[in-house]
């Protein structure tokens, strides 16, 4: 075809097929779509970033492999390994901390031994959590470009970028994952422990310490290192036993999150006023509006309420936790200074907060943690640990934010339920027991219906004999 015959869909048809095949592209075919003359240099480097995406994305899914490159490489640039000295340190630690465990909790221990491990490894074993948690959103943005993508294209050019809205998914999506990759990458270089998130990313039953971060915590914090050691130990134990105990827990607290991301949507005023002065030289500003959560738009009613049984339950979590911790290591003498630390370290946005900002938006900030603790502490004073740790033992039988705010209520039923009493009826049992009553009285007037009438009476009033039916 002469090029006095091309019309704007033959360039543009050519483009994407150049894209997709990784080939390489004119500046001045670019140049002549736009209409106006087009720097070189910089669509040779726009063009350079577009193909190094659009070879992983071709069939429209997203490439989490970007995700553990990027993360793994923050992890591992200046990761160390684990030393002998630092390995026996620990297990000399944890092994304590597991007998003074045992002593205030009656959840058993797990049966994993607890391990050291590096940044690296605290990356492969927390990342298909973190892909899990940020697939909803991957998602949302990847739709969101294609649909940007689909209003500022003409009529006539729509069946063009309906046969690339795939491969547009998949670049969104793998954009999405290299930032995602970053965020864990930095989050390797902050962490001390597998609950130091406040999330479960590690599998249930494991604990983990990280002698790196561990160290650099501990100097900045000016507390004796086997002090400190032995709480974080107990801490990251107690989280172990808990979640070993509690099998739904882990489960209960990631369907909460994913109720919460699968709520989002993309700001796409902000996605296209952002494209609009985007420097394609300098994909910096796009990399910060997505670590910034600039492209989520505010909370929906339906993510608020999310958000409230998420915090509620991440502080009954970290509460429970938190009053183990204290009993189990009331033996270490910098003990209120240690715990101090690591609530203001919390309380100022931690790891966790960063994180989950970054990829959904929810910021989280465990303020009714004192709360929750302060609910534990009580409960387990008036009715004992057995009792206190029980109420792990069923998602229904968990304490409720009304618990938390009065833990007379709570207790007083724990009470009554020792002694052998039932439990005073509340609305909902109320509603319950009419809605049994209800359905009983309905399948009643059903089998009522369905029951063979009785044999009738022959002409001189005697009953007929059954089966002699009238001729």
């Amino acid at each position: 075809m002469a090029d006095d015959d091309r019309t704007p869909d033959d360039d543009l048809q050519e483009l994407l097929r150049r894209l997709m095949n990784g080939g390489a592209i004119d500046p001045e075919q670019l140049s002549r779509m736009a209409g106006m003359p087009v720097d070189p240099a910089t669509l040779s480097q726009m063009m350079q970033q577009f193909q190094g995406m659009f070879a992983g994305a071709q069939d429209g899914s997203i490439s989490w492999d970007a995700t553990k490159r990027q993360a793994l490489h923050i992890a591992n640039q200046d990761g160390l390994g684990v030393t002998d000295g630092q390995r026996t340190d620990l297990d000399q630690a944890f092994a304590l901390a597991g007998l003074w465990l045992s002593e205030v909790t009656t959840l058993s221990p797990t049966a994993e031994l607890p391990r050291a491990i590096t940044r690296g490894q605290w990356v492969e074993q927390t990342l298909p959590v973190w892909q899990e948690v940020a697939e909803p959103v991957a998602t949302s943005i990847a739709d969101a470009l294609t649909e940007a993508l689909r209003s500022q294209v003409p009529e006539e050019m729509q069946d063009i970028v309906q046969s690339a809205g795939r491969l547009m998914r998949g670049v969104g999506g793998t954009l999405f994952a290299t930032q995602l990759g970053q965020v864990v990458g930095k989050l390797s270089l902050e962490v001390v422990s597998g609950a130091d998130v406040g999330i479960p990313v590690i599998p249930a039953g494991s604990a983990v310490l990280l002698p790196q971060n561990f160290a650099e915590l501990g100097a900045g914090l000016e507390i004796p290192e086997d002090q400190l050691a032995l709480y974080i130990a107990a801490r990251e134990l107690a989280s172990a036993r808990l979640f070993r105990h509690a099998k739904w827990l882990r489960l209960h607290i990631l369907s909460q999150i994913d109720d919460y991301a699968r709520g989002i949507s993309v700001d796409t005023d902000a996605l296209e006023e952002m494209a609009s002065r985007l420097d394609p030289s300098n994909p910096e500003e796009l990399r910060q509006a997505l670590e910034s959560g600039a492209l989520l738009p505010q909370q929906s009613e339906a993510q608020k309420l999310a958000l409230a049984r998420l915090e509620n339950l991440l502080a009954l979590v970290e509460g429970w936790i938190d009053v183990v911790t204290a009993d189990a290591t009331a033996r270490v003498p910098h003990l209120e200074r240690i715990a101090e630390a690591i609530r203001r370290r919390r309380a100022e946005g931690g790891p966790a907060e960063d994180a989950l900002g970054a990829l959904v938006g929810l910021r989280l900030r465990p303020r009714r943690l004192r709360e929750a603790a302060a609910m534990w502490r009580a409960v387990g004073d008036a009715v004992g640990i057995s009792a206190r740790d029980s109420l792990w033992d069923y998602p229904d039988l968990m304490p409720t934010s009304e618990d938390i705010d009065d833990p007379a209520g709570l207790i007083a039923r724990l009470e009554a339920q020792a002694r052998g009493e039932q439990p005073e009826a509340d609305d909902m049992d109320d509603a319950l027991a009419r809605l049994l009553a209800e359905e009983a009285e309905r399948t009643e007037g059903d089998a009522d219906r369905d029951a063979p009438a009785p044999p009738s009476d022959d002409d001189e009033g005697h009953p007929r004999p059954e089966g002699d039916q009238p001729v």
